[in-house]
């Protein structure tokens, strides 16, 4: 599988001439290069996971394309099919198998409702939690994306959930909102983090990918 990580959120896997987008949101630069497309996830409504535009620009293309996201997405992305997917549910969409986890956005603060979200694992090795820490129980995760920037992270707590995966690689993602610096700072904390279970981190920057 090859997972090209681009901005903020977005990832892209694509094995045996298909494609599985995620998270194409406000941050994410138009997708002109799309080819063999099997399905988008959603992982939660908020505009940085995605935009109308972005699905409108996908549908062009794709017109059949399945959508996938948890009920939150359905109800806000209302004048699109989406098709409603739950912590527990397994699917396949051409030649990745999908399962999801979680089902809760992390807290971002009291006054905040908690929105719905959901995790996806790729063929029992690749894993993307949205915003959340929602760890995928049993699974042996080859390569995580691990959100290292968000008003609702605490760096402390991104360590922990690298922790409790225990992935071989893991890298950064949801990163728009920081600085250079900050960049580095997070990514030298997840670096440690993987260390401890003998992991390492993979630096992607949008447009860098990397394979399983």
């Amino acid at each position: 599988m090859h997972v090209t990580k681009h901005e903020h959120a977005c990832v892209r896997l694509e094995r045996d001439g298909k494609t599985l987008l995620i998270d194409p949101g406000m941050f994410t630069e138009p997708l002109a290069d799309l080819h063999g497309l099997a399905a988008v996830v959603i992982t939660h409504e908020h505009p940085d996971h995605w935009t109308s535009q972005h699905l409108a620009r996908i549908l062009e293309e794709f017109p059949s394309v399945p959508i996938y996201g948890p009920e939150g997405v359905v109800r806000a992305a209302a004048g699109f099919d989406i098709r409603e997917v739950s912590p527990g549910d397994e699917l396949e969409a051409g030649p990745f198998r999908l399962k999801f986890f979680g089902g809760r956005h992390a807290v971002i603060h009291e006054s905040i409702p908690v929105i719905d979200n959901v995790g996806v694992l790729v063929d029992d090795e690749f894993y993307y939690p949205g915003d959340s820490y929602a760890v995928p129980k049993g699974a042996d995760v080859t390569l995580l994306a691990a959100p290292v920037g968000a008003p609702w992270l605490k760096i402390g707590d991104a360590m922990n959930f690298v922790l409790a995966v225990k992935p071989r690689r893991v890298f950064a993602t949801h990163d728009m909102t920081l600085s250079p610096a900050g960049l580095a700072m997070g990514r030298e904390r997840l670096t440690w983090a993987a260390a401890q279970n003998g992991g390492e981190f993979v630096a992607l920057d949008p447009g860098d990918a990397t394979d399983l």
